[in-house]
């Protein structure tokens, strides 16, 4: 039986383990587009807190992915498979790099059909003090899952029930037997000295700019509390600008939840089923680069 599913390469892995230099150089092997898989890069003005790459590195090679929204502007996992399979439908070599294993899963697999978003009855669900109760009556399987903290996966298992009166679980389960959208192949980049990586990339930024960078976005009126400003480095470099934080203990906190996001990453990451590279990385990527494009 003839698969006629594209074929889509990735390179994943925690941050800092060298994705970006070697998929510069498989693109420009291959003449292929990059696609950014990285859910921070895709606002405007976060370029160095974020890692994305320079323009020097975009022109080189076509990068796709990058800065499309606003930090307060919504951008999530549908809109990345648009992305995504618009790149598909040109037939290009596509190469996508990045961390953030929801849009890898969602090009792989696709998500789970559920009906938009009602305001109005978010806003009911939203100020119910206890959503694991109510979650546990109507879709128990799905409550067992969940902590009674975890109030925004419970939100959307009522939400869904209250629209459709389908349990979430059982349609992620329906959607679980479905086959894969796309052929994902690719490698889990990663290294033994990552942590040290971490702390020095987060020096490294700061020398490059990384404290103006968040005070040009709070001087924007892009406030601490969005999503994005809320992530890492900016959260602790916004304290710092705003609440007096001392720029070395914003640092220190930096490298540190960077250090525990990188773990969650290769959690995430294991989840992918991709070979894990630890050293060699760019030898390692060009010949499973060569399996996907042809040599």
């Amino acid at each position: 039986m003839v698969d006629d599913r594209p074929v889509v390469f990735a390179l994943t892995g925690p941050t800092a383990s060298g994705k970006t230099d070697a998929s510069i150089a498989v693109a420009e092997r291959f003449g292929a587009t990059i696609l950014s898989a990285d859910a921070m890069q895709v606002y405007r003005g976060m370029d160095i807190g974020t890692g994305k790459v320079t323009p020097e590195q975009r022109a080189r090679v076509p990068h796709e992915g990058l800065d499309l929204v606003d930090p307060d502007e919504g951008f999530d996992a549908l809109d990345f498979m648009a992305l995504a399979d618009r790149l598909i439908a040109t037939r290009r070599p596509l190469i996508v790099c990045g961390g953030t294993s929801l849009y890898l899963r969602s090009l792989q697999r696709g998500l789970v059909s559920t009906p938009p978003v009602d305001p109005a009855l978010r806003a009911e669900i939203e100020a119910m003090p206890d959503m694991h109760g109510p979650l546990a009556q109507v879709d128990p399987v799905l409550a067992a899952r969940l902590h009674p903290n975890d109030r925004v996966r419970l939100l959307r298992g009522l939400e869904v029930f209250r629209q459709t009166g389908q349990r979430l679980s059982e349609l992620q389960e329906a959607h679980a037997k479905e086959p894969d959208r796309v052929r994902l192949v690719g490698l889990r980049l990663d290294r033994d000295d990552l942590d040290p990586r971490i702390d020095a990339r987060v020096l490294q930024m700061v020398d490059e700019g990384y404290v103006d960078e968040v005070r040009r976005l709070l001087d924007r009126g892009y406030t601490p509390d969005l999503k994005p400003m809320r992530s890492l480095g900016y959260r602790h470099l916004s304290d710092h600008l705003l609440h007096g934080l001392p720029l070395e203990e914003a640092i220190r906190r930096t490298q540190r939840d960077t250090r525990s996001f990188a773990r969650k990453q290769r959690t995430w990451a294991n989840h992918i089923l991709f070979p894990q590279v630890t050293q060699h990385h760019l030898d390692v990527a060009m010949r499973a680069a060569e399996a996907v494009f042809g040599g």
